[in-house]
This record gives C-alpha cells, sequence and structure tokens, in this order.
C-alpha cells in the first residue's frame, strides 16, 4: 500500500489536456482499464480504513444522448440490485469534468483474463463459476432486469485464489416485462444473442445465450463462433447451423445437456429461465450459501428423532439430505475452525448412517440346518399341493431362487423375485377357497412379504449411504483439485 503513488497527471483526448480525475476523499493509484467513454482507477479512502475501491470515471465530454441514459441506467439499476454476486455501487459523486462511479473493488481482475491464464477450466470449476453468476441472475430475473451485455469482461473476480464471481457494468441493462421486446443494437457480437442481429427484436432471452457462450469458452477456450475477422463473425452469426460440441471432450451428461439447451439460435427453443435455474448441473438448491446451514440443522433434528423412534429407513433418508446441505455450508463458511467442526458433525451422521445400514442388513434365511430344511419342508408341501398350477408353482421357484440370492447378497435381484411371486400369489390367495392350501399361502406369503420389505429397507438405506459417502469423497476431490489450480494459476 505505501508503493502506491497518485495519478495526477492529465489525461489526453483528441489532442487537447483534460485534468485528471480527482475526488478530495480518495487517492488515485492505478489505472485498472479503459472504455470508450470512461477510465476505471483503484483508489485508497484517505481516511479511516484506507478502504480500496474501483472508481469509474465518465468524462462528460465524451457523453451523448445514449450513452447518457446507459449511464443513468447504470446508476439507477446498481443502486437498487445489492446481491453477493453483483458488483456493488457505494456512492457517486461529480465534478465540472467527471461523473465518477465508486464500486466495489475486486482484486482478481475480470473472467477474461483469468481465461486467458488457464484456457481452458475443469467442468468442477465452471459448475462453481456458473452458480455465482446463475445466482446473480436469478436476482435480476426476479426483478425483472435484463443485463443484455454478459461477457467474461465485465464479470469481475473478488481475488486470483478461489474468487466469487461478480456481475458488473450495467450500461446496457433495462427493466423489461413479461412480452417487452427492444430493438436497438445492444452488446458485444461474439456474446450477443443471434436474434439481436438477425432478427433485430428480442427480449431477456439473449443473456441466455451468452451465458451459453460463457460456458462453452470456459469449457473449450474459445467463444463458440470464435472469428479472425469481423466478416467472418458475421458470416457465422447469420449461418443457421446448429452449434455442436467439438469432439472428444469429456464432460457429463447435465453438462452438454445444459450448453446445448442455451445455445439455442431460435429463442422460443431455447432453455427457459425456469428451466435453466432448476437444471440439475447448476443444483442451485444445494449451492453454497447461509441457509445451507439451517436447512441442514433442521433435517439432522429430524433424523436423530427418527432414529430413536426405531424409523431407520427414513432417518438415514433424513440423514443424507442433512450431509447434501452440510456440505456446500462448509464451503460457505469462511472460519476454518467452523469449517472442521462441520465436517466432524458429517462423519458422524455418516458413521450413523452405515451403522444403521448394517443393522437392517438382512438376515441370511439359510443360516441354520433347522431353519432351511423347515422353509424346504414348507415349500414343497405348498409346490405339492399347487400341483398342476403352473403359475403358482412358478412363483414358489422365484421365491426358491431369492433365497439363495439373498445367501449371495444378491438382494436386487431378490427382490425383484420376491415381488413378481408375491404378484402371482396375492391374486392366488384372494380367490383361494378356505382350507389347508390357503392358510399354508398365506403363511408363505407374509414370510416372503416380511422378507421383501426387509430387503427393501436395506436397499433404500444402502442407496442412500453409498450416495452420501460419493457425494462426500466427490467434494472432497474437488477441493483439493480446486486448491491445485489457484496455486497453479498463482
Amino acid at each position: 500500500m505505501s508503493s502506491a503513488r497518485p495519478v495526477s497527471a492529465p489525461v489526453s483526448r483528441g489532442g487537447s489536456l483534460i485534468p485528471a480525475p480527482r475526488l478530495k476523499d480518495y487517492i488515485f493509484v492505478e489505472k485498472l482499464g479503459s472504455g470508450s467513454y470512461a477510465t476505471v482507477y483503484k483508489a485508497f479512502r484517505k481516511k479511516g480504513t484506507r478502504e480500496v475501491s474501483a472508481i469509474k470515471c465518465v468524462l462528460k465530454s465524451s457523453l451523448n444522448k445514449a450513452s447518457t441514459e446507459n449511464l443513468l441506467t447504470e446508476i439507477a439499476l446498481l443502486k437498487k440490485l445489492k446481491h453477493d454476486n453483483i458488483v456493488e455501487l457505494k456512492d457517486f459523486q461529480w465534478d465540472d469534468t467527471y461523473i465518477y462511479l465508486i464500486m466495489e473493488f475486486c482484486a482478481g481482475g475480470d473472467l477474461s483474463l483469468f481465461l486467458r491464464k488457464k484456457r481452458t477450466l475443469p467442468e468442477y470449476t465452471v459448475r462453481k463459476f456458473l452458480r455465482h453468476i446463475v445466482s446473480a441472475m436469478k436476482f435480476l430475473h426476479d426483478n425483472n432486469v435484463a443485463h443484455m451485455d454478459l461477457k467474461p469482461q465485465n464479470i469481475l473476480c473478488t481475488s486470483s485464489q478461489e474468487p466469487v464471481l461478480k456481475i458488473a457494468d450495467f450500461g446496457f441493462a433495462k427493466h423489461l416485462y413479461s412480452g417487452d421486446q427492444l430493438h436497438a443494437l445492444r452488446g458485444s457480437p461474439l456474446y450477443m444473442a443471434p436474434e439481436i442481429i438477425c432478427r433485430g427484436k428480442y427480449d431477456a432471452r439473449v443473456d441466455l445465450w451468452s451465458i451459453g457462450v460463457i460456458l462453452y469458452e470456459c469449457l473449450f477456450g474459445r467463444a463458440p463462433y470464435a472469428s479472425k475477422s469481423f466478416r467472418e463473425l458475421e458470416d457465422k452469426i447469420w449461418d443457421t447451423t446448429p452449434i455442436e460440441l467439438p469432439y472428444g471432450v469429456d464432460m457429463s451428461d447435465h453438462c452438454r445437456d445444459l450448453l446445448l439447451g442455451l445455445l439455442v439460435r431460435d429463442p422460443e427453443k431455447r432453455l427457459p429461465f425456469r428451466e435453466f435455474f432448476e437444471h440439475p448441473f447448476l443444483d442451485l438448491e444445494h449451492s453454497p450459501s447461509p441457509g445451507c446451514l439451517e436447512k441442514a440443522t433442521s433435517l439432522v433434528k429430524q433424523a436423530v428423532i427418527l432414529d430413536g423412534k426405531g424409523e431407520y429407513p427414513a432417518a438415514v433418508k433424513h440423514y443424507c439430505e442433512a450431509v447434501e446441505y452440510f456440505l456446500p455450508a462448509i464451503k460457505f463458511e469462511r472460519d476454518s475452525s467452523k469449517k472442521e467442526v462441520l465436517r466432524k458433525r458429517v462423519q458422524e451422521y455418516m458413521d450413523r448412517a452405515a451403522e444403521i445400514k448394517a443393522l437392517l442388513k438382512p438376515v441370511r434365511e439359510l443360516g441354520s440346518s433347522v431353519r432351511r430344511s423347515d422353509s424346504k419342508n414348507r415349500e414343497e408341501e405348498m409346490f405339492d399341493l399347487f400341483a398342476g398350477c403352473d403359475e403358482m408353482q412358478a412363483a414358489i421357484k422365484l421365491t426358491n431362487a431369492a433365497v439363495i440370492e439373498e445367501a449371495k447378497e444378491e438382494y436386487e435381484v431378490a427382490l425383484k423375485h420376491y415381488e413378481l411371486a408375491l404378484g402371482t400369489s396375492i391374486q392366488f390367495l384372494k380367490s383361494e377357497e378356505k382350507g389347508k392350501r390357503k392358510d399354508l399361502l398365506r403363511e408363505n406369503v407374509d414370510r416372503w412379504m416380511t422378507r421383501a420389505e426387509g430387503i427393501k429397507s436395506y436397499l433404500s438405506v444402502k442407496k442412500c449411504d453409498d450416495n452420501m459417502e460419493q457425494q462426500t469423497s466427490l467434494e472432497e476431490k474437488e477441493g483439493v483439485m480446486m486448491n491445485q489450480e489457484w496455486c497453479h494459476i498463482q
């Protein structure tokens, strides 16, 4: 901080010198970037904590009617739009030469710089980044705002290590309501939805196309319409051929589905906003947020109550659902000691789920010679009683196979055979007249049903437990790999 030097030299514009931007409460120390009518500086507050800000200095003399309207729109929107993934407008001031937008400073630069350093990003990093963008977009959509100029240059990173992404530059943004359409050309051609140029009228769905282009570029290192000249770009924009994904790139089905759903030329066939926000690749419900810990705690309380009542399958289900919220809560938590406490809690719930799984594991019916001979005698007797009835004899054979499959711990197949046998047996039981055959059939149906329910409960618990272990393992692996990514970038 001590090495920072004030920016005081006049600015050259059109051959004439213009006074350098100045604000009495700030020291301008570094030029961060510039555009057609604005320059952004890094600046420190002179007093107090010397808070750092990014100050967008707009030269009044460079503004025409359209750019003035854009600037006023940007100020009006940013004053109202307060969200963790939208760059904050802290204040705005003016003097005779400039209008100053005092913004939140993002030390990691923009996403385009990040992509230039890495070229492509692994899918788990892309999902993390996309969740940040989509969280902001859902907030904008709920407030009937369309950004209209989404591109990597307008998405800022809070730091170069584990950055939080924030949407910036609302100069082209508009309040749009259902059915509203625009006609003026706005946005950047490489990220611009085809309908803006090809149809001349468009609506908020252009943001969905732009997000698709950003997603494509993050995964493959270039935008889908990347070109060497504007003429080549124009030809690609007018070409009606659907966008194809590069061959041989490994990606999940959910990611592929989202990307192809966004990059649809016809906005009427493009993935709609509601389906976009609910897409399984994003899984916004389980993205790191302040509410995750509260949801996890509530679910775990219910799990403990069910566990105490002996309602084990329901208890495991709640333990697993709680862990699905605990994992993003751990990611969201910044305090390392609190993170460790949460990790220990997750491990405790996973251990308890594993205990319940072992408790519910079916006891082998062939565990003793007495049980085996007794079961065999009953089924042989019933097989004889249903002589000439091919359907019931086939059902009995299925249960015999299921018993053997249980012994081999082939539970999915055993359950299927029990259920098939029960379907036939229950129908015969309804129509069977009173007597020895009906009594024996009822006894076996009850026994088969108990075995089937036991297996079903075990498989339900096992599935939850396995999914929980898989999820925690994946989260740990992604966490290690992401840390390696940040270190490599540094």
